[in-house]
């Protein structure tokens, strides 16, 4: 991994799960001091793949700020500082899942605030799904943007596609960045590339070599696929490569899935493929289920790997995801922040720093 650069700023990633918004930040020449989530699960990936930092697994409900400046000897007023705060969005998200766990979480964001409050960092970061925006009559964010207003910070804030930065999917966001060091802050600037599709990343000539489902990849590059049902092995075998839906398969008997008889116009996504010549969807914490979206391979019968998951996610090869499952790394994948995401806003950051 990249060795954080000489740098005056210097960061602390709340809510940073495998670490992709703390890699990102590092990659961009950021001091990460540590992050902090409850996941235990997430502990040895981020510790043996983000250089430096500290692993803090803690709730920050029952966090206090003092025992926090004293783990990290942080100083209050730092205008170096930034806090990063990409909270748990499953509640927030328009994918309909069961949303009963996920509202233990939902308003982690004014947990958040006590932090903001007693160390008044130069920077706060905020990235999550677009709905913490636009349910706005529902969420705490209004409340939290009157919040640092009030603190004296000025921001800017906005809904964005990660693949306008470098990210391989169309992954549509809210983020908000904030300062107490000037009136001019900005998002970062938004560049179209049309080399952000999914065969610019994955497939044979960019090092993954085919395989089927449910092979085991015990190596780094962890290359592994989830096994599919007789059912979902036949019905990917006749879906048209490089886009096709379930609606191939529409009036085959033993195929049909019956909630969505006649209803061939709704959820077109699920059990489809991923296009070669367009950015892949969101990747979710379910990408390796052909049922939970787009996540069929372009050609070849199956969902997509982990490996292929995480490179979708811009995380490098070299970037190994600790588990005990599949399901584990998937969730850790898909709930990251891109790190190249990461890495535009941390050279945004310096930039604000070099030339305010």
């Amino acid at each position: 991994m990249s060795e954080p650069k000489k740098t005056q700023l210097k960061a602390v990633d709340f809510f940073c799960g495998a670490g992709g918004m703390s890699l990102g930040l590092l990659n961009a020449g950021i001091n990460v001091l540590a992050g902090i989530d409850n996941a235990s699960d997430c502990r040895n990936t981020y510790e043996k793949n983000i250089n430096g930092a500290k692993f803090i697994k803690h709730d920050i409900s029952t966090l206090s700020p003092t025992s926090l400046a004293q783990r990290l000897s942080l100083q209050i007023c730092d205008p170096n500082l930034i806090f990063a705060g990409c909270s748990p969005c499953q509640f927030w998200s328009k994918i309909r899942t069961d949303k009963t766990k996920s509202a233990r979480t939902a308003f982690l964001l004014k947990q958040f605030q006590k932090f903001i409050k007693y160390f008044l960092p130069g920077f706060v970061v905020i990235e999550n799904v677009p709905g913490l925006h636009s349910r706005k009559e529902q969420s705490i964010l209004p409340g939290f943007i009157d919040f640092i207003t009030r603190l004296g910070y000025s921001f800017d804030d906005g809904i964005i596609n990660a693949n306008h930065y470098g990210v391989p999917q169309n992954r549509i966001r809210y983020l908000l960045i904030a300062t107490r060091l000037g009136k001019n802050i900005s998002l970062p600037p938004a560049e179209i590339k049309t080399s952000l599709n999914v065969c610019d990343f994955i497939g044979e000539k960019n090092g993954f070599k085919k395989i089927a489902a449910g092979w085991r990849d015990d190596s780094d590059f962890q290359h592994s696929a989830s096994s599919l049902s007789l059912e979902n092995l036949q019905r990917i075998q006749i879906t048209p490569k490089s886009g096709g839906d379930r609606s191939s398969w529409k009036d085959k008997r033993n195929l049909q899935i019956e909630a969505y008889k006649g209803k061939d116009h709704i959820f077109r996504d699920v059990y489809g493929r991923m296009y070669w010549d367009r950015p892949a969807p969101t990747i979710t914490t379910r990408f390796i289920s052909l049922s939970n979206g787009r996540f069929g391979h372009p050609e070849e019968n199956r969902a997509i790997s982990i490996r292929e998951g995480a490179t979708l996610q811009t995380f490098p090869s070299s970037f190994v995801f600790h588990g005990t499952n599949l399901n584990h790394l998937a969730r850790q994948i898909g709930n990251a922040v891109p790190p190249t995401l990461a890495h535009k806003i941390g050279q945004h950051l310096l930039s604000f720093t070099s030339n305010g």
